[in-house]
């Protein structure tokens, strides 16, 4: 019995449609690149509902002759390449001929097209069925029309974001081509609004529409030749970080790539500057030969190999380091002013680089991969920079300094009479108001244990007696045959968190306004991002609302974290684009109440007076049990049996 089926035209073609176009944003990924590849200096594009309803894109190409319109839908028709032995110098973005025929297989594709000296002319491809030629009326190039997107692959289609978010992802492809092609005009309508648009007036003008006039101020501007390989585009100053990789974007020969040793090059030549959570912002085009570099890895031509990916490391990071640390050689890489550099006259041309080919890098391997990438300990001399080191904030341990970090500046009140100010400051709250369910569930989130245990763990006060302390840091009591140790830190930040998880979970957060509003912008992933978490924000204490376009506003914070840094909150929030589904706000906003209780609490080595002990010893209440909101224990208990055994009175 035969058990082996060829499978039809229409089957194979809905597979291959899988790997080219998994999301609307895939096909107009192909679409724009065949008009860049058409040599178009204007492209319209146009979306509906995420891309799913329509997708059209227009440009001003060569266009297609009436004879090669149906061979455009078949698979594996293309243009670009005729032989195998082109696939080792490509200079197209497209070459699979796949794009055409993939995207017409699970929608309604239209073409309409036009070359130069002839008439124009339509055809129509739906569910792979290629239609007649037949007259049209366009002006110049082509126009692609898409169409019900997956309308007849639902497993597919049920994989599918929401409409805002599929637009999501297509405005940030259509931001890449804009960076990578600045010559040329883009013009990008979502449901009808002009969402971005370029007029192909170079670089520092696509920088600027796509990320505002002011980031060129942030940013140096090179161009750079070493070793065959040109690089050139702008890198974020010495200061200037972002919250996430998605101000990244690297054009290989043209070509928007995502590549790992590229990215490492540059983070390690950044390392010396950022601090922890910072990524660095790069907008970077590399012209490298042609047969040096393999674009045929994927489907979706996202990820490149190169022969050899230690040379490539090198030579970035050479540069870019070199920029940074100041070199004599960043000279010649920095552009300072209008008028084009030598080098930004230079052109990649299919592989015509003077000293550098596939051979001569083998050639050269050793000098490359032992001294000029790896040496990162090299002095000045070399431009390499320095080794990284941990860069930590040092909390001073000063008793005094600790002193003044707690206590009120204007007031000489000492503890037990400073505490519950604090405590009263945490209950201004109006007692009509509920707080949102979360805080509800987390007014103890450090407590793990039952409730059972807790109360074995906890002490009678009146059976207490203080009996000293330790280092000004641990307060000693003893209880019948059992000594507790306090850590004083611990135990009152612990206590001041509780207070406000407390607070918090049974009324309306009050918001204290801002002086002067802080005012951050966003690119299209975190604006999506931002416009989801707005209510609960709000929720949390926090006045804030879209500002313009890819721009917040927040003008209130919650009062008890008004001496919060807004930046670095914000900045954590949108830290991994990646992840960004997963983060809890409500965990994030914990770590702030955390981070205020440790502010607010007595410090390890200040020495407290008997008063002092006493209050916050009443505060505690006999919970041995407790943790401080870090995880850290309150107290840790030692038995007299386990005393006499330290000093052999009992076996």
């Amino acid at each position: 019995m035969k058990k082996i089926n060829i499978l039809t035209k229409q089957v194979y073609n809905r597979i291959a449609a899988g790997e080219v176009v998994d999301r609307p944003y895939s096909a107009v990924k192909e679409l724009i690149e065949n008009s860049l590849d058409a040599k178009a200096s204007e492209i319209e594009i146009y979306i509906e509902k995420g891309g799913k309803q329509l997708i059209k894109v227009v440009d001003n190409g060569s266009g297609i002759d009436r004879d090669d319109m149906r061979a455009a839908f078949l698979p594996h028709a293309t243009s670009k390449i005729s032989c195998a032995e082109d696939l080792d110098s490509i200079t197209t973005l497209g070459f699979r001929g796949e794009a055409l025929a993939s995207i017409s297989a699970i929608s309604g594709t239209e073409i309409v097209s036009v070359t130069a000296g002839n008439p124009a002319y339509k055809i129509v491809c739906e569910d792979g069925k290629i239609g007649d030629v037949i007259p049209a009326a366009l002006e110049k190039g082509t126009t692609v029309s898409v169409r019900d997107l997956f309308y007849n692959t639902p497993v597919r289609a049920k994989f599918l974001k929401s409409d805002k978010k599929e637009e999501t992802d297509i405005t940030g492809f259509v931001t890449r081509y804009i960076l990578g092609n600045p010559a040329v005009s883009f013009k990008y309508f979502a449901d009808g609004k002009c969402v971005l648009q370029s007029f192909g007036g170079g670089s520092d003008e696509a920088m600027a529409q796509v990320y505002g006039a002011k980031i060129l101020s942030e940013c140096i501007k090179i161009d750079a030749e070493r070793d065959g390989i040109r690089l050139y585009g702008y890198i974020g100053n010495q200061n200037f970080f972002k919250a996430n990789k998605s101000y990244q974007s690297v054009f290989l020969n043209g070509r928007y790539i995502v590549n790992n040793t590229i990215a490492t090059a540059i983070n390690n030549a950044y390392a010396s500057y950022m601090m922890k959570r910072q990524f660095p912002f790069y907008v970077l085009n590399i012209d490298v030969p042609t047969d040096i570099v393999d674009v045929n890895v994927h489907p979706n031509k996202a990820d490149v190999r190169f022969v050899d990916n230690k040379f490539i490391f090198g030579v970035v990071y050479k540069i870019v380091s070199s920029v940074l640390d100041g070199t004599a050689k960043a000279a010649q890489y920095v552009i300072t002013d209008e008028k084009p550099s030598e080098t930004n006259n230079r052109k990649c041309d299919g592989g015509l680089f003077l000293g550098l080919s596939s051979k001569n890098i083998s050639k050269n391997k050793d000098i490359y991969s032992d001294t000029l990438l790896y040496d990162l300990n090299a002095d000045a001399e070399n431009e390499t920079p320095k080794r990284i080191g941990d860069e930590r904030n040092v909390r001073s341990d000063e008793p005094e300094q600790a002193k003044k970090d707690y206590f009120d500046p204007s007031s000489d009140l000492p503890l037990h009479e400073f505490m519950p100010k604090i405590e009263k400051s945490y209950m201004s709250v109006s007692d009509d108001t509920v707080y949102p369910d979360f805080f509800k569930n987390a007014a103890h989130p450090i407590r793990e244990m039952p409730s059972e245990i807790a109360r074995q763990q906890k002490f009678d006060l009146r059976s207490g007696e203080y009996k000293g302390r330790l280092f000004n840091t641990y307060l000693i009591y003893e209880s019948g045959d059992i000594v507790y140790l306090i850590d004083q830190h611990a135990a009152h930040e612990r206590l001041i968190y509780d207070s406000l998880m407390e607070k918090l979970a049974q009324r309306q957060v009050p918001g204290q306004m801002l002086l002067c509003p802080y005012i951050f912008e966003t690119n299209p992933e975190e604006t999506r991002f931002m416009s989801d978490k707005l209510r609960l924000l709000r929720s949390m204490g926090f006045g804030i609302s879209e500002f313009g376009i890819d721009s917040f506003r927040v003008d209130e914070v919650p009062v008890d974290l008004q001496n919060i840094n807004i930046k670095e909150f914000f900045d954590e929030i949108l830290s991994d684009l990646d992840g960004l589904k997963d983060i809890k706000l409500e965990e994030l906003l914990k770590d702030k109440i955390a981070m205020t209780a440790c502010k607010h609490a007595i410090k390890g080595g200040m020495a407290l007076s008997e008063q002092e002990i006493s209050a916050l010893f009443e505060m505690l209440d006999g919970n041995s049990g407790l943790k401080c909101p870090h995880g850290r224990p309150v107290c840790v208990t030692l038995s007299r049996r386990e005393i006499e055994k330290m000093f052999k009175r009992i076996v």
